[in-house]
Protein backbone atom coordinates (compact mmCIF):
# COMPACT_ATOMS: atom_id res chain seq x y z
CA UNK A 1 0.00 0.00 0.00
CA UNK A 2 1.23 3.12 -1.14
CA UNK A 3 0.79 6.10 1.82
CA UNK A 4 0.60 9.42 0.10
CA UNK A 5 -0.34 12.91 1.92
CA UNK A 6 0.56 16.64 3.14
CA UNK A 7 3.27 17.79 5.51
CA UNK A 8 3.16 21.74 6.37
CA UNK A 9 7.09 22.17 6.48
CA UNK A 10 8.67 25.69 8.60
CA UNK A 11 12.15 27.51 7.79
CA UNK A 12 13.23 30.81 9.36
CA UNK A 13 14.32 33.12 6.57
CA UNK A 14 15.20 35.95 8.96
CA UNK A 15 15.84 37.43 12.00
CA UNK A 16 15.22 40.52 13.28
CA UNK A 17 13.56 43.33 16.58
CA UNK A 18 10.09 44.27 16.11
CA UNK A 19 7.13 46.05 18.24
CA UNK A 20 5.24 42.66 19.41
CA UNK A 21 1.51 43.69 19.65
CA UNK A 22 1.02 40.90 22.17
CA UNK A 23 3.93 41.60 24.92
CA UNK A 24 3.40 45.22 24.03
CA UNK A 25 7.35 45.73 24.25
CA UNK A 26 10.16 45.35 21.50
CA UNK A 27 11.36 42.07 20.86
CA UNK A 28 13.38 39.66 18.57
CA UNK A 29 11.55 37.91 15.57
CA UNK A 30 11.86 35.23 13.63
CA UNK A 31 10.49 35.55 10.07
CA UNK A 32 9.31 32.10 9.03
CA UNK A 33 7.98 30.31 6.06
CA UNK A 34 5.15 27.91 5.88
CA UNK A 35 4.79 25.47 3.00
CA UNK A 36 3.11 22.40 2.26
CA UNK A 37 4.65 19.33 0.77
CA UNK A 38 3.13 16.40 -0.50
CA UNK A 39 4.53 13.31 1.30
CA UNK A 40 5.42 9.53 0.52
CA UNK A 41 5.76 7.17 3.19
CA UNK A 42 5.84 10.46 5.56
CA UNK A 43 8.43 11.82 3.48
CA UNK A 44 7.99 15.22 2.23
CA UNK A 45 8.91 15.14 -1.91
CA UNK A 46 7.25 17.80 -3.57
CA UNK A 47 5.69 20.72 -2.73
CA UNK A 48 2.20 21.60 -3.56
CA UNK A 49 2.11 25.58 -3.15
CA UNK A 50 3.55 28.70 -2.11
CA UNK A 51 5.27 29.30 0.98
CA UNK A 52 3.57 31.68 2.98
CA UNK A 53 5.76 34.12 5.42
CA UNK A 54 4.74 35.35 8.57
CA UNK A 55 6.39 36.35 11.61
CA UNK A 56 6.78 34.76 15.16
CA UNK A 57 7.85 36.70 18.07
CA UNK A 58 10.76 34.72 19.98
CA UNK A 59 9.37 35.80 23.49
CA UNK A 60 5.38 35.22 23.63
CA UNK A 61 5.48 32.58 20.39
CA UNK A 62 2.09 34.78 18.83
CA UNK A 63 2.51 34.54 15.24
CA UNK A 64 1.67 37.49 12.72
CA UNK A 65 1.65 38.51 9.16
CA UNK A 66 4.52 40.34 7.71
CA UNK A 67 3.06 43.49 7.86
CA UNK A 68 3.34 43.91 12.02
CA UNK A 69 7.25 44.15 10.58
CA UNK A 70 5.87 48.21 9.60
CA UNK A 71 4.39 49.14 12.63
CA UNK A 72 5.95 50.55 15.86
CA UNK A 73 4.89 50.87 19.23
CA UNK A 74 2.95 54.21 18.17
CA UNK A 75 1.52 52.96 14.95
CA UNK A 76 0.09 50.43 17.03
CA UNK A 77 -1.32 51.96 19.93
CA UNK A 78 -3.59 53.85 17.33
CA UNK A 79 -4.67 51.17 15.90
CA UNK A 80 -5.58 49.46 18.96
CA UNK A 81 -7.59 52.78 20.10
CA UNK A 82 -8.96 53.20 16.78
CA UNK A 83 -10.73 49.65 16.91
CA UNK A 84 -11.86 50.17 20.36
CA UNK A 85 -14.07 53.08 19.40
CA UNK A 86 -15.46 51.51 16.41
CA UNK A 87 -16.50 48.33 19.15
CA UNK A 88 -17.74 51.26 22.10
CA UNK A 89 -20.06 52.90 19.35
CA UNK A 90 -21.53 49.19 18.30
CA UNK A 91 -21.61 48.18 21.71
CA UNK A 92 -23.61 51.56 22.47
CA UNK A 93 -26.04 51.29 19.12
CA UNK A 94 -26.91 47.72 20.04
CA UNK A 95 -27.92 49.06 23.81
CA UNK A 96 -30.55 51.66 21.87
CA UNK A 97 -31.91 48.96 20.08
CA UNK A 98 -32.56 46.52 23.19
CA UNK A 99 -36.47 47.47 22.81
CA UNK A 100 -36.79 47.20 19.11
CA UNK A 101 -36.03 51.16 18.46
CA UNK A 102 -33.99 54.15 18.16
CA UNK A 103 -34.93 57.72 19.17
CA UNK A 104 -33.86 60.99 17.74
CA UNK A 105 -32.69 61.32 21.32
CA UNK A 106 -30.29 58.28 21.48
CA UNK A 107 -29.03 59.17 17.91
CA UNK A 108 -28.27 62.52 18.97
CA UNK A 109 -26.80 60.90 22.51
CA UNK A 110 -25.05 58.65 20.24
CA UNK A 111 -22.96 61.51 18.11
CA UNK A 112 -21.63 63.41 21.49
CA UNK A 113 -20.53 60.97 22.74
CA UNK A 114 -18.89 59.44 20.35
CA UNK A 115 -16.98 62.70 19.45
CA UNK A 116 -16.05 63.54 23.19
CA UNK A 117 -15.80 60.20 24.99
CA UNK A 118 -14.53 58.05 22.55
CA UNK A 119 -12.72 60.78 20.49
CA UNK A 120 -14.69 59.31 16.83
CA UNK A 121 -16.90 61.51 14.62
CA UNK A 122 -20.57 59.00 13.72
CA UNK A 123 -22.90 60.67 11.51
CA UNK A 124 -26.47 59.67 10.98
CA UNK A 125 -25.66 57.83 8.01
CA UNK A 126 -23.80 55.35 9.95
CA UNK A 127 -25.37 54.90 12.96
CA UNK A 128 -28.03 53.92 10.29
CA UNK A 129 -26.42 51.60 8.72
CA UNK A 130 -24.70 49.89 11.93
CA UNK A 131 -29.05 49.68 13.22
CA UNK A 132 -29.89 47.99 9.79
CA UNK A 133 -26.61 45.27 9.81
CA UNK A 134 -27.55 44.54 13.83
CA UNK A 135 -30.87 43.70 13.03
CA UNK A 136 -30.55 41.96 9.93
CA UNK A 137 -28.04 40.02 11.53
CA UNK A 138 -29.73 39.85 14.70
CA UNK A 139 -26.89 40.71 17.09
CA UNK A 140 -27.58 40.88 20.22
CA UNK A 141 -25.73 43.83 22.91
CA UNK A 142 -24.51 41.13 25.52
CA UNK A 143 -23.10 38.86 23.14
CA UNK A 144 -21.39 41.38 21.53
CA UNK A 145 -19.82 42.90 24.11
CA UNK A 146 -18.65 39.70 25.62
CA UNK A 147 -16.64 38.84 22.65
CA UNK A 148 -15.25 42.16 22.11
CA UNK A 149 -14.53 42.84 25.38
CA UNK A 150 -11.66 40.32 26.39
CA UNK A 151 -9.01 42.31 24.79
CA UNK A 152 -10.23 45.88 26.79
CA UNK A 153 -8.38 46.83 29.65
CA UNK A 154 -10.15 48.03 32.63
CA UNK A 155 -10.20 51.91 31.51
CA UNK A 156 -11.48 50.85 28.01
CA UNK A 157 -14.11 48.65 29.63
CA UNK A 158 -15.36 52.11 32.42
CA UNK A 159 -15.08 53.80 28.68
CA UNK A 160 -17.33 51.58 26.97
CA UNK A 161 -19.73 51.07 29.47
CA UNK A 162 -20.07 54.99 30.09
CA UNK A 163 -20.52 55.36 26.19
CA UNK A 164 -23.42 52.77 26.97
CA UNK A 165 -24.99 54.10 29.85
CA UNK A 166 -25.33 57.69 28.07
CA UNK A 167 -26.88 56.24 24.78
CA UNK A 168 -29.50 54.69 26.78
CA UNK A 169 -30.50 56.52 28.71
CA UNK A 170 -30.82 59.53 26.59
CA UNK A 171 -34.77 59.18 27.02
CA UNK A 172 -36.43 60.57 30.14
CA UNK A 173 -38.23 57.31 29.91
CA UNK A 174 -35.41 54.40 30.13
CA UNK A 175 -37.51 51.02 29.30
CA UNK A 176 -37.00 47.81 31.06
CA UNK A 177 -34.97 45.77 29.17
CA UNK A 178 -31.94 48.41 29.21
CA UNK A 179 -32.03 49.26 32.49
CA UNK A 180 -31.70 44.95 33.11
CA UNK A 181 -28.82 45.01 30.13
CA UNK A 182 -26.89 47.87 31.64
CA UNK A 183 -27.13 45.82 34.86
CA UNK A 184 -26.11 43.01 33.44
CA UNK A 185 -22.70 44.48 32.15
CA UNK A 186 -20.93 44.39 35.23
CA UNK A 187 -20.95 40.65 34.99
CA UNK A 188 -20.61 40.91 31.28
CA UNK A 189 -17.32 43.33 31.85
CA UNK A 190 -16.17 41.34 35.30
CA UNK A 191 -16.24 44.56 37.04
CA UNK A 192 -15.93 44.70 40.70
CA UNK A 193 -19.35 46.82 41.92
CA UNK A 194 -17.12 49.75 42.53
CA UNK A 195 -15.77 49.77 39.06
CA UNK A 196 -19.48 49.66 37.94
CA UNK A 197 -20.01 52.29 40.17
CA UNK A 198 -17.34 54.44 39.67
CA UNK A 199 -17.75 54.31 35.48
CA UNK A 200 -21.97 54.89 36.15
CA UNK A 201 -20.89 57.79 38.16
CA UNK A 202 -18.46 59.36 35.98
CA UNK A 203 -21.21 58.66 33.17
CA UNK A 204 -23.06 61.06 34.53
CA UNK A 205 -20.63 63.82 35.50
CA UNK A 206 -20.55 63.30 31.60
CA UNK A 207 -23.50 64.11 30.82
CA UNK A 208 -23.05 67.32 32.21
CA UNK A 209 -20.64 67.92 28.92
CA UNK A 210 -21.58 65.00 26.43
Amino acid sequence: MILIGTMNISTTRDRGNFYCPSCAVDQTYRLRARRPFLTLYFIPTVPVAAPELFVQCDECRATWDVSVLEMDRESHEASKASQFAEEAIRAAVLVTLVDGTISEAEIGSLQRLSARLLQRDVDRDEIGRLCSIAQQNQIEASNYVLTVSRHWDRSQAAAALQAMFLAATADPEMSDSKLKLLANMREILEMTDQEYEEAVEAALNLDTYV
